[in-house]
């Protein structure tokens, strides 16, 4: 997915769920298959590959089927995107706490 096509929101809704935050946490530590993702979630297959489908329409995860089993990994992309969001908010928000310091400072 090409990172120009990341919708911020998309990628906020995907790690609003916890079991989706659950999903990525685990692929953090390397590729997993969709049924080795599902077994400590207590969840169904069916359920994981829904919530993977998310992930991967947000630009977070991105799914490769190799004969039967669908593996899961991983996807820069979205973190890029997510990474460039906080960053520009970051900046404003700093900006902002400096001139307010600087009001404050010029009431002393």
């Amino acid at each position: 997915m090409a990172e120009a096509r990341i919708d911020i929101d998309r990628l906020f809704h995907a790690l609003g769920d916890p079991t989706r935050r659950a999903i990525v946490d685990r692929l953090s530590a390397g590729p997993a298959s969709v049924s080795r993702l599902a077994a400590p979630l207590a969840i169904t297959v069916t359920a994981v590959s829904q919530h993977l489908a998310v992930l991967e329409q947000s630009g977070l995860v991105k799914t490769q089927k190799s004969g039967r089993v669908r593996l899961c990994h991983i996807e820069a992309a979205g973190f890029n995107a997510l990474e460039r969001w906080i960053g520009e908010h970051r900046a404003r928000w700093d900006e902002r706490l400096d001139r307010l310091g600087d009001v404050l400072n010029d009431e002393d």
